[in-house]
């Protein structure tokens, strides 16, 4: 029988950081990562892989780091865990012994088996598969009416793409508005006006009563009974949690189906762990269960369960996640932190908010400048942020990420005002008008006007 010190099962983005971190911290420890797939995506990728990349060849993730890392890669399904004897056993027979294993065995595309017709021919989901993805892109290439259902992040970023192909396109979103989970009405419909006019049709608040045609799909009936024709459908319905083998091995899930973890993304087995999109979720701010899967979420905790294999630390612990988005429609990037004004109030918080618009460089007569819209949700006593959204170009992902760093350390709009920040020109909004200062002076006036 094979024996590592520490086992990862799974080799996406939260098995590698896993790996690779834990190799860092101990590096006198054998790692080994078991993946089923001979090839992974990058699952951030994978609507690109149906337009701006000619394959889903130049959307994986290389091996390179977990081999320069010293960490062992191999395939093979794991069917079985025992927790007594720390044995792994895979389809093929084998056994591997391990001291701490790691479980990071990610999601798939939520069943939407109520949906009459959704078996049909030329229905997909968008699983992170290679092979699979690779036969859908070649079945749409025939297709011309196309629709997505679902209006989450996965689903624009797939209809942006397959728009850009020649497609005719059509979203279909239960929410009065895209992406409206992530951002508010005043920013999501901006969104919407963008895809419009790149010429994808947007159904928001409408359901969908069936997918209709004998053996392939002919097209779309939705609740209010407008039909839309169809060639093909898309469910981007969101994703569940991998946790099946958890389950069968008697390791513990909550009642969303996640993995259960502590802080230190432990099991109830303290030498088990489990990352990424399988295990348990807290709301940074509401403490409440959360359904989000990002691969910025995933590799957090990725790096928290690697350093605190052998060596619990306080200081290495996860205090929930905070849901940093972010997507490109067309030129114009969107970006998401924290809480939407809309969730925040029905969590019961009293809170302000600030908006400005301004531009992503100065003078505004610079080639490729942007205008940038930054709103700010903070809590209405102590001015505490809790929230932020962003529109604008491709300084977008790097200022959401500012203002998740601003909440989760609790940041408040004071000292967002009086920070010094560094500009120019061709990099930066001005210093006179730097937009997430002027949003959280907005909120400042709101509150000593109260």
């Amino acid at each position: 029988m094979e024996k590592t010190d520490v086992l990862v099962i799974g080799g996406s983005a939260a098995g590698i950081v896993a790996a690779t971190t834990g190799k860092s911290f101990y590096p006198d420890k054998k790692f080994m990562v078991l993946r089923k797939e001979e090839n992974v995506l990058v699952p951030c990728g994978i609507p690109y892989v149906f337009g701006t990349l000619a394959n889903s060849e130049q959307n994986l993730v290389p091996d390179a780091g977990l081999k320069n890392a010293g960490v062992k890669l191999e395939i093979a399904e794991v069917t079985e865990i025992d927790q007594q004897n720390k044995i792994v056993k895979t389809a093929d027979g084998k056994k591997i012994g391990f001291e701490k294993l790691v479980l990071s065995t990610g999601s798939t595309p939520a069943g939407v088996q109520w949906l009459p017709g959704s078996d049909l021919e030329n229905v997909f989901s968008i699983p992170k598969n290679k092979t699979y993805l690779d036969q859908v892109k070649i079945k749409l290439e025939a297709c011309n009416n196309i629709v997505v259902i679902g209006g989450g992040f996965i689903g624009v970023e797939i209809a942006d793409e397959l728009g850009k192909t020649g497609k005719n396109v059509t979203i279909v979103e239960l929410m009065p508005h895209i992406l409206s989970l992530a951002f508010d009405e005043e920013l999501a419909v901006r969104a919407e006006e963008i895809l419009e006019a790149r010429g994808i049709t947007i159904k928001a608040g409408q359901g969908v009563k069936e997918i209709s045609g004998k053996d392939k799909v002919k097209g779309v009936l939705l609740n209010d009974n407008e039909s839309i024709k169809a060639d093909a459908v898309i469910l981007a319905t969101g994703y569940r949690p991998n946790t099946k083998l958890a389950e069968v091995s008697g390791i513990k899930t909550n009642d969303m189906n996640f993995i259960k973890v502590n802080e230190y993304m432990q099991t109830e087995n303290p030498d088990i762990f489990a990352v990424g999109d399988c295990a348990e979720k807290y709301s940074f701010l509401t403490r409440t269960l959360k359904g989000v899967m990002l691969a910025s979420t995933s590799c957090a905790e990725a790096r928290i369960a690697g350093a605190n294999l052998y060596k619990l630390s306080r200081v290495r612990s996860f205090g929930g996640t905070i849901a940093i988005f972010s997507t490109v429609i067309g030129d114009t990037a969107f970006g998401a932190a924290g809480v939407t004004e809309v969730i925040a109030k029905e969590r019961g918080f009293e809170i302000v908010s600030g908006i400005f618009e301004g531009i992503d460089k100065h003078p505004g007569t610079l080639p490729d400048t942007k205008k940038q819209i930054v709103k700010l949700i903070a809590s209405k006593k102590s001015g505490v942020m809790m929230g932020g959204e962003v529109i604008g170009g491709q300084s977008t992902g790097e200022l959401i990420n500012l203002i998740g760093f601003a909440i989760q350390n609790r940041m408040t709009v004071d000292a967002i005002m009086t920070a010094q920040i560094g500009t120019h020109p061709l990099l930066t909004a001005p210093p006179t008008a730097y937009p997430l200062i002027k949003a959280a002076e907005i909120i400042m006036k709101k509150q000593q006007e109260e």
